[in-house]
């Protein structure tokens, strides 16, 4: 059966992927994304595919259209961008949320909110099991983001409660692939372009802290399953690779891959960046039949020939643009 699915944020890192899933399944696919984040460039692969639409929007608004699912990915998902503007990003969380909900309830439809591990703040236990409530920092520069993602899990299990709706809730955690941004601040991009370009890798705090890193396909492969679950499945459900790497062994591993010269260097840990996190994903497993098949350093390779072809393409760009100015 061909569906109609409206993907909010879907000119995103994930939400690209996610797109690109969906078409190949057969579905019809409206994006809706404002552009705050996401990059065009990242479905320009879709834009003549006859069942890919694209609609500039922001989701704090209502929207008025007739689909048959809803995954909603809007919101900004990285600090540098969430703390560019924390008021919209809050905004975009818990409005975004409303108005998707008040589309589901008026269809009927089920609807898919892609939550994060962030809403387990800096965890104080580990792993992390879907019914632990958190160590969150209400009032600190990510709450704009945890908060924010927070609230939006309250109203879709509200609304699951009130209207009967058929909810799916996903908690995401560390995910990486093709199509990160270069300057977006998270760890894998982060690392792989100082490599590339020989320039010092940065880690905050002394190494130790420790992240579990998800290929974007196996993340992808768990939100499309979570979505066809019958109604009684609403999650949350952990989804991310329970492999856990220090910073440092990140680091490292990049720059062996990268035949890199970079030398590490270390500075003051933010505030509230945890110290740990790993998903325990038994339930993902269990309701899903779900578990990660790529490994980190076998996802790497993909992820730093992108960024290979991605900085070339500017040094490229910057010399044209150098002899147009000259």
């Amino acid at each position: 059966m061909c569906r109609r699915v409206l993907v909010t944020g879907g000119a995103g890192f994930v939400g690209s992927h996610l797109i690109k899933r969906l078409l190949a399944d057969g579905d019809e696919v409206l994006c809706v994304d404002n552009f705050f984040t996401g990059s065009r460039k990242n479905i320009e692969p879709f834009l003549g595919h006859p069942s890919f639409e694209l609609m500039r929007h922001d989701v704090t608004f209502p929207l008025y259209v007739e689909i048959d699912q809803i995954y909603n990915l809007a919101c900004p998902a990285s600090p540098i961008h969430y703390q560019r503007d924390p008021v919209q990003t809050t905004k975009t969380s818990v409005l975004g949320a409303v108005n998707m909900l008040g589309i589901a309830k008026r269809l009927d439809i089920p609807i898919l909110q892609a939550s994060t591990s962030e809403v387990y703040g800096d965890p104080e236990i580990h792993p992390q099991v879907e019914n632990y409530v958190g160590h969150v920092n209400p009032i600190g520069v990510r709450s704009c983001y945890d908060e924010g993602k927070r609230v939006a899990e309250t109203l879709f299990f509200d609304y699951r409660r009130q209207y009967d709706l058929d909810i799916k809730v996903a908690r995401i955690f560390n995910t990486y692939g093709p199509q990160m941004q270069v300057e977006d601040g998270r760890v894998v991009s982060t690392f792989i372009v100082q490599a590339l370009r020989g320039d010092p890798i940065t880690i905050f705090g002394d190494g130790s802290q420790t992240r579990s890193f998800c290929y974007v396909d196996d993340l992808v492969d768990g939100l499309v399953r979570l979505m066809n679950t019958p109604h009684e499945v609403t999650g949350p459900i952990n989804l991310g690779n329970p492999g856990e790497f220090t910073m440092l062994e990140l680091a490292q591993k990049v720059i062996a891959l990268t035949d890199s010269g970079s030398e590490i260097t270390y500075k003051p840990l933010p505030p509230d960046d945890p110290t740990r996190r790993k998903p325990d994903i038994s339930l993902a497993r269990r309701v899903l039949d779900w578990t990660p098949t790529v490994a980190l350093e076998e996802g790497l390779k993909p992820t730093m020939a992108y960024f290979q072809r991605t900085l070339a393409d500017r040094a490229v760009l910057c010399r044209s643009q150098d002899g147009l100015e000259a």
